[in-house]
């Protein structure tokens, strides 16, 4: 069975979004007078749309 390119974007937009909430979280980059900026709770949900999205992109490479 083939990948599926909605399953590989999906990956992508999660590892980008996540790679900013994962910044913002802990105030490294971007717009400092976010609600996001220097919470830590933000850079968990990075981190873990990061590996969901690694995970996607991985199955997409295995299935191709």
């Amino acid at each position: 069975m083939k990948g599926s390119p909605l399953s590989l974007a999906a990956g992508i937009l999660l590892v980008l979004g996540g790679t900013v909430w994962i910044l913002q979280g802990f105030d490294v980059a971007f717009a400092p007078e976010s609600f996001m900026t220097d919470d830590r709770w933000w850079a968990l949900w990075g981190a873990l749309a990061v590996l969901a999205g690694l995970l996607f992109v991985v199955r997409y490479v295995r299935n191709r």
